[in-house]
């Protein structure tokens, strides 16, 4: 059962990397074109703060698996 969530956990903190990669080049392009980032860099923030989350969650399952 640790080897499905850790393979869950791993998958999440993949797409976490990638919405951020994603966000950081949506602000980007705003900058660019001279438009509010406000709201953008909150979701970015949020993004963050997800996958720290996630990386927790995934380091906690690795703890666990070593055991």
């Amino acid at each position: 059962m640790h080897l499905h969530h850790l393979k869950e956990a791993e998958r999440h903190c993949a797409q976490g990397e990638r919405h951020i990669a994603d966000q950081e080049d949506r602000i980007t392009s705003l900058v660019r074109g001279g438009h509010d980032t406000t709201e953008a860099r909150k979701l970015l923030d949020n993004f963050y703060a997800s996958q720290m989350l996630h990386i927790e969650h995934r380091d906690r399952i690795l703890k666990e698996l070593k055991k």
